[in-house]
């Protein structure tokens, strides 16, 4: 009987081998997987928080008008200087006449100050000249009158022993009084003359400053026409640089008001990378590492970079409404900042087709 039950015993089962193999395939890959992984962090930092940036810039016009044409398309490239949009130049043509004709103007008034200034100048010199002359007259009054004043007083003294006649001394008197008017009259001219040159030489004076006005005057109507010449020149709104335009969303006859943004346009030849790492990632980095940028537009495809500079600030900090620990609960929220990698390989032709937004990987090398 107990023969019977240790001949009916089953067999040890054996193992499968594939599944040992297998098992140790995967033990060895997975180990194989993480120690690359290990070794590749020590001399690696990458992050997939990363977005191509380029310089953009908004058109804008500086002033006021209609749009009468429209001189490119969505997604144009466009050389620096191109014509972009052009207003209706009429209002401004019409003030930069108006400048013109004030300058002119300004000028026939500046000619007339000096016309006058010159003539005022002409009735110093007269009224000089004509006191000269006066001078003359009264110092041959003044010997006139002396030379009646002897005669007189030797007929006054003759008369009194009757020497003379009565009509001898009465016209000897009446010479006398004559040139004393005479010298009287002549200095009384004299005081006019010099009262009128005094007036003409204020008159000469406020001459002047009437040209120092009417000059500061064409100056201002100068600067009048040179903005009206500035503001006609805005009608052509141009490109400010070389790059690609975006969607374009005026017409023509569409009224823009001064400072309104029209559309932009992309800077083609100056593409980067703005990669936003943890603040943990941080430690080893520094400007000068080289970088590998990954697209996803262009899988597979390795981009030459290098690290250019880091951010001042995480960007929670340049946020419209930027955290304040002190004013609640506080929780604990690793930051990112950001840092600009700049591309190195310039014959890169996939560089030239990457666009501002696009996603991308990067790779910094630690070494």
């Amino acid at each position: 009987m107990e023969a019977n039950n240790t001949g009916t015993q089953a067999a040890p089962k054996k193992r499968n081998p594939v599944f040992i193999i297998i098992l140790t395939v995967l033990v060895l890959g997975g180990g194989a997987f993480g120690l690359s992984k290990y070794l590749h962090a020590l001399h690696h930092e990458d992050t997939d928080d990363a977005q191509v940036s380029a310089d953009i810039s908004l058109v804008i016009p500086r002033i006021a008008g209609y749009v009468t044409d429209v001189r490119v398309r969505d997604n144009q490239v466009v050389k620096k200087g191109d014509t972009l949009v052009i207003l209706d130049n009429r209002d401004y043509q019409i003030k930069l006449e108006e400048a013109q004709a004030a300058f002119l103007t300004a000028q026939s008034n500046l000619n007339s100050a000096k016309a006058v200034s010159h003539a005022a100048i002409a009735n110093i010199a007269t009224s000089q000249a004509s006191i000269g002359t006066l001078d003359a007259q009264i110092e041959a009054a003044k010997i006139t009158v002396w030379r009646a004043t002897q005669d007189y007083d030797r007929y006054a003294n003759l008369i009194k022993d009757h020497s003379i006649t009565q009509q001898q001394y009465e016209q000897a008197l009446a010479a006398k009084q004559t040139a004393e008017k005479q010298l009287a009259i002549i200095e009384e001219q004299k005081k006019q003359a010099s009262q009128q040159t005094k007036a003409v030489s204020v008159q000469s004076t406020a001459t002047s400053q009437q040209i120092g006005v009417a000059d500061a005057t064409i100056r201002q109507r100068q600067v009048d026409i040179d903005a009206a010449k500035l503001n006609l020149s805005y009608t052509v709104i141009t490109a400010p640089q070389d790059g690609l335009v975006s969607k374009i969303n005026i017409q023509p006859g569409q009224f823009l008001q001064a400072g309104q943004a029209l559309f932009s346009i992309v800077h083609s030849e100056s593409i980067w990378v703005v990669a936003n790492f943890k603040e943990t990632q941080l430690d080893k980095m520094k400007v000068g590492q080289k970088v590998i940028v990954k697209a996803d537009a262009y899988d597979g495809h390795g981009f030459q970079a290098v690290l250019s500079s880091f951010s001042p600030a995480t960007g929670s900090t340049f946020a419209l409404l930027p955290p304040d620990n002190a004013s609640g609960n506080f929780v604990k929220v690793v930051q990112r900042l950001p840092v600009k990698i700049e591309f190195t390989d310039t014959n890169d032709s996939l560089v030239k087709k990457l666009r501002p937004g696009m996603n991308v990987l990067v790779d910094v090398h630690l070494d």
